[in-house]
């Protein structure tokens, strides 16, 4: 079996490069570690990727610009691949409107290269692509919630196990990083169904795990973690901490990326996170980690919410369970902080806060 993926240095993409090694798979991966010019030392990935290279020996890295068209199409074509797994992105909603044409390139005509590519060269492949729920915009924001001592939530009965598949993208303030995922998550499920690839989207809620370089613009669960283990104050935005996300694991992540390589459905369209189970406020997390840690944390309050956030949101996932029964979650939002703290530990110095 003979694997690329894109944005190898992240969470997801790392986690598929040892995913599919550890299954005998020969595994490529391109990253040109693009997240440090985005989010400073922060946002490295140079530890990740040494940590690849030597717990998966043989793997093979492209420290290139997957906005080179040219170079993509030298790459399928020279090559034949069995899975395409593409989670390279620029994931933050500011940084996207300080560089909008950054964010547009790496997002969208980034995909539309790899995906043009594949039908000239890899056009037996799978491909899947990691895309967002943000998608969706700010039309969760239009619910009805409710308002509890820590959290909200959906107040409607027809959103008691979250935001399904069939939510409308359209006519919703988005964020420029909202509109350039939407752009490609739609180019590609085009390419599934009106060329008839093997392409299908996964529109993920809080992705997050050990091997995250997280950052206040991205990766809210791992970067409140590495600031409580620092010491340094936590900063809110917004909502009195209360907005709620849905946690899940990387690995769990790739268990459906494989259900899909194995029984693909061209393209189609899945939420994936962690459901209402694995929902959780800012607050909650933090009461969590003060008992984890065994003191309490401090932290600020910027009252000006982010233009374009959830206030509220987590995964439906029926359509994913049904289309693959045997898929399911592995880890509880205290067995992911308790991961995520480890690792945050016995890091180098560069991915503490």
């Amino acid at each position: 079996m003979r694997v690329l993926v894109t944005g190898s240095g992240g969470l997801i993409g790392s986690e598929a490069v040892e995913f599919y090694h550890q299954r005998g798979a020969s595994v490529q991966g391109i990253d040109n570690n693009l997240r440090a010019d985005f989010f400073g030392p922060q946002g490295d990935i140079r530890w990740n990727l040494e940590r690849l290279r030597s717990t998966c020996p043989g793997y093979q890295h492209h420290f290139h610009d997957i906005r080179d068209r040219r170079w993509v199409l030298q790459l399928m074509g020279s090559t034949t691949f069995d899975l395409i797994i593409h989670s390279a992105a620029q994931p933050s909603h500011d940084l996207a409107a300080s560089r909008p044409f950054d964010d547009f390139e790496t997002n969208a005509l980034a995909t539309l290269n790899l995906l043009e590519a594949m039908r000239q060269y890899q056009a037996d492949a799978v491909f899947v692509y990691l895309s967002t729920n943000k998608v969706y915009g700010d039309g969760p924001n239009r619910l009805r919630l409710h308002c509890g001592p820590l959290r909200y939530d959906f107040a409607e009965a027809a959103y008691a196990e979250g935001i399904d598949e069939h939510f409308s993208i359209d006519q919703n303030l988005h964020s420029l990083f909202g509109a350039s995922k939407a752009a490609a998550d739609l180019l590609v499920q085009e390419y599934g169904r009106y060329f008839g690839l093997r392409t299908g989207v996964f529109r993920g809620g809080c992705l997050t795990g050990r091997h995250h370089s997280a950052v206040q613009l991205h990766g809210f669960l791992s970067y409140l973690v590495s600031v409580a283990w620092s010491g340094a104050p936590y900063t809110i935005i917004g909502y009195e901490g209360k907005q709620v996300r849905d946690q899940i694991c990387s690995s769990d992540v790739l268990t459906a990326i494989n259900a899909f390589y194995q029984q693909p459905h061209p393209g189609e369209v899945y939420n994936i996170g962690g459901g209402r189970s694995n929902s959780v406020s800012i607050r909650e997390v933090l009461i969590l980690l003060e008992q984890m840690l065994a003191r309490p944390l401090p932290t600020n309050y910027e009252p000006q919410a982010r233009r374009g956030d959830h206030i509220c949101y987590y995964t439906n996932l029926a359509k994913l369970r049904a289309h693959y029964p045997h898929w399911r979650l592995t880890r509880t939002v205290p067995q992911l902080l308790e991961e995520i703290l480890q690792s945050v530990s016995t890091r180098s110095p560069a991915g503490a806060v």
